[in-house]
């Protein structure tokens, strides 16, 4: 709780998001890093440390592409997980003054089967669906989320027709996002029509399976001010919650193996106290919309609804344009584009920014990363 809110993102760099690049990952990754030096109005002799977050490409071959020696280097996981704490990381590390500007860079080319098919992740997880044991049956990431959303639909009523609001909400915004994969409109009955994947999730719960790289720059809160567009302040934050109690894709009480069953209620509200603000001060929510189940697990997880009434909130229309609490204003993963989620921290920087055209929130001053496993980042323009 020693942060002293003195880092903040000077630039970000994002190509664009496409079912498939021609490019490699490591030529995705260059255009990336120099569309971000030149947000921030930077020279690559300006970045003192890397931080890589990435499939294929290790850190020290990244470093001899871009032709960078730094002071500081670190490469971890590619996993949505991984985006707070990667963030939080830069940030420590330049409030500790052990560099004065890290790129954060990831870039990602497909190689999945699908949202079915077996995969590393799982392999690396021990096989099972979502951090859970035993090592057998369905092993992939929407059968986790699939697990998790018919534990909460028997804990609080609903089905499948509940998460329809969500994707249609996500998908107004994306008709407003240019660069969105996904800009035709959708109806709930559209979000009916699609094909079941695994009950209770339909195709239009999952996210898209895309590629690009991104990467954000962040230094201390005066020198990012002195940029060429400016800071992006971070206020708080605090970690991705682990062990038997938690989940991989909800928040505690909603696995089936290692978890007790019980109404969750808030555990860790600590980001607020850090940044100084309350929730009422949040202008709008970006959560990991893996699968359209998870952003109503998010919302409650950190207050924004009390156990099992984020299903109303959506219903209301709360988190689409306009509403009360704007969620993933970029269409999210589940219709702008999956860049392993980096694409969703380049949103909030430009949302506060104020740079969003026509999605963007009306005077937007704080933002609020918001994870159903406990991890969160507050974001805001110079306080």
């Amino acid at each position: 709780m020693s942060f002293t809110r003195d880092a903040a993102i000077a630039g970000v760099g994002m190509t664009p998001i496409a079912r498939k690049h021609e490019q490699t990952a490591a030529e995705l990754a260059v255009d990336a890093f120099r569309m971000a030096l030149d947000d921030a109005g930077l020279q690559k002799s300006d970045v003192d440390g890397l931080m890589l977050f990435s499939w294929g490409t290790d850190y020290d071959r990244m470093l001899e592409i871009l032709g960078l020696d730094v002071r500081y280097a670190f490469q971890g996981w590619h996993h949505g997980r991984m985006l707070a704490p990667f963030i939080a990381q830069a940030a420590m590390v330049v409030d500790a003054g052990m560099a004065d500007c890290i790129a954060l860079v990831h870039a990602q080319k497909s190689r999945r089967i699908g949202q079915l098919g077996g995969d590393d992740e799982m392999w690396r997880q021990g096989l099972g669906p979502h951090g859970e044991s035993p090592a057998y049956g369905a092993v992939s990431r929407a059968y986790g989320a699939a697990v998790s959303a018919r534990r909460y639909f028997h804990l609080y009523g609903g089905d499948n027709s509940a998460l329809a609001p969500v994707a249609v909400s996500l998908r107004s915004h994306a008709v407003l996002n240019p660069d969105a994969l996904m800009r035709k409109p959708m109806t709930e009955a559209d979000h009916q029509a699609s094909r079941w994947v695994v009950d209770p999730l339909r195709l239009f719960d999952c996210c898209q399976v895309s590629e690009g790289a991104v990467c954000i720059i962040v230094r201390r809160l005066e020198a990012a001010a002195d940029g060429r567009k400016g800071a992006v302040q971070i206020l708080g934050m605090q970690g991705v919650h682990a062990g038997p109690e938690q989940h991989n894709f909800a928040q505690p009480g909603l696995g089936v193996a290692q978890q007790s069953v019980f109404t969750y209620v808030p555990d860790d509200l600590s980001v607020y106290d850090m940044a100084g603000v309350s929730r009422d001060d949040v202008n709008g929510l970006t959560v990991y919309d893996a699968f359209t189940p998870v952003v109503l697990f998010s919302l409650e997880r950190f207050g924004f609804c009390g156990p099992g009434e984020a299903m109303d909130f959506v219903r209301e229309g709360a988190i689409g344009p306009g509403g009360r609490l704007p969620v993933n204003t970029s269409g999210g993963l589940l219709s702008e584009g999956h860049i392993a989620g980096w694409n969703l921290l380049v949103e909030m920087v430009r949302q506060l920014r104020h740079e969003t055209g026509d999605r963007q929130i009306p005077g937007c001053e704080v933002l609020q990363w918001a994870s159903f496993l406990g991890d969160s980042l507050i974001m805001s323009r110079p306080r």
